[in-house]
């Protein structure tokens, strides 16, 4: 039994365990920069001890370094809960098998069903293909966790991949009709929903409008509203003029599929950087690129958010330079008792080699299989 506050000063000494913690540091990441009192401090930071049952002169977990702050000392062991084993080098995925289906009106939707297990449905996003992401590592490594217990169902989004390129039609609407097309034409009748980045508002909508189908909901990257209708008049003109870019050099110059890589995972390996710039070549055209930018700027699940009723959990990067924290955070306030987690990364796509992969992991598959 822990206090919240004690909780999230433990768990941020223990990812910065490599050097001491100052006050103004914990401050600024656990009470969000309001001011606190030393006494405040000191309060939770007994509650913490009490908790790992340590005391100040001890101080067997949590050192006290004079004048400096804070720093965890004890060794951490990462313990996999059940069912949860972090990635093997060279696992491999199983088998996947491609099918099509049809949406409402008449686009040819690629959708991979592989693994075994209770069915977990992936709604499609922005730059994916069934076949060239299987094994690049920009996906390969998350598809890798949701197949290992699970059914995994996932699809081409419009305008993408394997699915239809020749779309006028990039709508919400649209988007939402693509994920209820697949998820009938795979015969489940219930399963477990994941949504990343703008995916997450797609997989909102549906879990609102069929909540008998959805058990579980997991968020990632997520927001209620898209860009158009959330972001500043100076940032609304940059995201044109990026979008303006990806239109017209999308497949002649090598800067705008770095600036993309850059802004979606900074932190990302070089190799990682070089996959996804040829995912997106290989991906759609600069055209659907743009087209389905511009509609999932539109996107607005505010009136949905309050509908859902699977339990549901929501992942955001605290440093995403796509999409910031509060429009994460605003995804999980509007979705009753939704679990939020906080993640100390700057990528809106997450990878093996950022630090909080692991915890991201561990939180998906506990929820899931709980």
């Amino acid at each position: 039994s822990i206090e919240p506050k004690a909780f999230d000063m433990l768990t941020y000494l223990i990812t910065h365990r490599e050097r001491v913690i100052s006050k103004d540091e914990l401050v600024e990441h656990i009470w969000k920069g309001r001011f606190v009192s030393d006494a405040a401090i000191s309060s939770v930071l007994r509650d913490l001890r009490r908790a790992l049952q340590d005391d100040g002169q001890a101080q067997r977990f949590v050192k006290t370094i004079r004048g400096h702050g804070l720093r965890f000392v004890a060794e951490p062991r990462l313990l996999s809960p059940q069912g949860f084993s972090p990635q093997r080098p060279n696992e491999t995925l199983p088998a996947q098998y491609i099918r099509y289906c049809k949406s409402k009106d008449g686009t040819r939707i690629a959708y991979a069903i592989s693994g075994k297990g209770p069915p977990l449905v992936k709604t499609g996003h922005w730059l994916t293909h069934l076949d060239f992401d299987w094994e690049s590592p920009v996906w390969r490594d998350i598809n890798l966790e949701f197949v290992r217990n699970h059914t995994l169902i996932r699809y081409d989004a419009r305008g993408n991949g394997m699915s239809d390129w020749d779309v006028s039609d990039f709508s919400f609407k649209r988007q939402v009709e693509d994920l209820e097309s697949v998820v009938d034409a795979a015969g489940i009748d219930h399963f477990s929903l994941v949504g990343i980045s703008q995916a997450a508002a797609t997989s909102v909508a549906y879990a609102a409008r069929h909540p008998e189908r959805v058990n579980k909901l997991v968020l990632l990257g997520g927001y209620d509203r898209g860009w158009r209708k959330a972001k500043a008049k100076e940032a609304l003109e940059a995201e044109n003029a990026v979008i303006m870019l990806i239109e017209t050099q999308w497949h002649g110059s090598l800067a705008v599929a770095e600036l993309v890589s850059a802004t979606l995972m900074p932190d990302a390996p070089e190799d990682h950087w070089k996959w996804f710039s040829d995912l997106q070549r290989k991906t759609t055209t600069g055209r659907n690129a743009a087209e389905l930018l511009r509609a999932i700027g539109e996107v607005d699940v505010r009136a949905d958010l309050p509908n859902v009723k699977a339990p549901s959990l929501v992942l955001h990067s605290e440093y995403d330079r796509d999409v910031g924290q509060e429009r994460g955070r605003n995804l999980a306030l509007g979705i009753p008792d939704a679990r939020i987690v906080m993640l100390d990364s700057r990528n809106h796509i997450l990878h093996p080699s950022d630090k909080v992969w692991h915890r991201a992991m561990m939180e998906i598959h506990e929820f899931l299989d709980d």
